[in-house]
């Protein structure tokens, strides 16, 4: 399948310059076409979901993404200068889309936020209804007083457990291993491969699959950018200073108030949020799908349980997943779209096992496999280590 970029010129404001911002359309032209917004902040829309992109087209779907500002073909302004702090506001990236929207004259979209992307889904359908035929959340980011929900769920399965996992992150601790970096990584091993992936890690903390793991999910002082993949040294901006990235910790352990801390002193200290999207969800007056998996720490289920309560067409989707099924289940994520776009998401609930049995497609959703085959790797060096003693 062929793509070509397209560009629309976003005017100065707010003290911020003007530049051009990208975006791509694929797909066979529908009666009503999807967008789909990434996580983050900082992941790209062109390079790293051109595989979505060739699956939905195969599927029917008229898919819509945009390069968000500060990242990739939109990071800089007219002069080729990398966009400043004062452009970097949610109000902006909203607007970012809904010029997309007219400027492909699209009256009405099905919506589509995995993770942050779900944050400004939802802000959409707060500010421009009228502009949102249907959504899905996939992963969905609300509220940053939701820490407290995933201090619950982290806590209770590595810390407050009686079992051999939690037993073994304790002992970590008390070995002298920085908690937010025992956090980083069991975390992100928990939701990529579950406990068959966290124990082997616990038993074999000096192997690779620690170490990969460290270099994937901590942050250490520097700014990750994978230059036109994952950009956060422009975007952070609106990570610490509207979604409150920073946090403040509650002196427990394992406390995802401190994974981006080591960061806070580069952005500026949060301000508030921009919308309260716990109360704007229950006007929705358009279809609402719901997707969340049961690994998901980052944006547990207990998120998604409340947004599907609330709103008031709602339908709860529950897969075998970790955290944002857009970049590790994306073929679960583009049929359950296919179906909201049809109409039919009332099915959903029925198709769970369905979704789960797809196969799992991309580079992320392939992350998993490699780690629990280094991870044998790294048990059977240990057994051979072991044995010479």
């Amino acid at each position: 399948m062929r793509e070509t970029p397209r560009s629309i010129r976003r005017p100065a404001a707010g003290g911020a310059p003007a530049f051009d911002l990208t975006y791509v359309r694929t797909g066979p032209r529908g009666a009503t076409p999807v967008v789909v917004i990434p996580g983050g902040p900082g992941l790209a829309s062109l390079l790293p979901y051109r595989g979505l992109r060739r699956w939905a087209a195969r599927g029917g779907l008229d898919l819509v993404m945009v390069e968000h500002r500060g990242v990739g073909r939109s990071r800089t302004d007219l002069d080729g200068r990398p966009l400043p702090a004062e452009a970097m506001r949610i109000a902006s990236v909203l607007d970012d889309l809904v010029a997309v929207l007219d400027a492909e004259g699209i009256d009405r979209a099905v919506i589509v936020g995995s993770s942050y992307g779900s944050y400004l889904a939802m802000a959409l359908g707060a500010r421009h209804p009228q502009r949102v035929a249907s959504m899905l959340l996939d992963s969905a980011l609300q509220s940053t007083r939701d820490v407290g929900l995933e201090r619950e769920r982290v806590r209770g399965l590595f810390w407050d457990a009686d079992d051999e996992m939690a037993r073994g992150v304790r002992g970590l601790v008390a070995a002298g291993v920085a908690p937010r970096v025992v956090l980083d990584i069991v975390r992100a091993a928990y939701e990529l491969g579950g406990s068959d992936l966290v124990l082997p890690l616990l038993r074999h903390r000096a192997g690779l699959t620690w170490r990969a793991l460290g270099a994937y999910a901590t942050r250490d002082g520097g700014l990750p950018r994978i230059p036109g993949i994952y950009e956060f040294d422009l975007v952070g901006t609106i990570a610490f200073r509207e979604l409150g990235y920073a946090g403040t910790p509650d002196g427990h352990p394992l406390d995802p108030a401190l994974t981006y801390l080591p960061l806070a002193h580069l952005f500026p200290a949060f301000v508030g949020e921009p919308d309260d999207l716990v109360a704007a969800v229950r006007s929705f007056d358009f279809p609402l799908v719901v997707l969340s998996g049961d690994r998901d720490l980052r944006t547990p289920p207990a998120i998604a349980e409340r947004v599907a309560a609330s709103a008031p067409d709602a339908t709860l989707v529950r897969i075998r997943n970790g955290h944002s099924a857009l970049d590790t289940h994306p073929l679960a994520l583009l049929n359950a779209t296919r179906r909201l776009v049809r109409g039919q998401q009332a099915r959903l609930p029925g198709d769970e096992a369905a979704l789960d049995r797809l196969p799992r497609k991309g580079a992320s959703a392939s992350f998993p496999r490699l780690l629990l085959a280094v991870a044998h790797l790294d048990a059977l060096r240990h057994g051979r280590v072991r044995s010479r003693r």
